[in-house]
């Protein structure tokens, strides 16, 4: 159960990154495009990012509680 919540622990942090990498991409694109518009594909990362840190929230949380019933 251990080697579980270790191997759950590092899918969560490597989520969690990938969705801070997406948010990055959506910047540097609206910044060197110069569009920060609702009605821009700068959106998709932003949607893609929010997915990538439900993610590593709901890992997380559910690491948490099964570490509250160990106790």
């Amino acid at each position: 159960m251990k080697t579980l919540e270790k191997a759950l622990t590092w899918i969560a942090w490597i989520s969690g990154v990938i969705g801070a990498l997406f948010v990055l991409l959506g910047f540097i694109q609206a910044a060197f495009t110069g569009r920060f518009s609702a009605g821009t594909e700068i959106i998709n990362y932003f949607h893609i990012a929010n997915s990538f840190f439900l993610i590593t929230i709901a890992l997380f949380v559910f690491i948490y509680r099964c570490n509250c019933r160990k106790e």
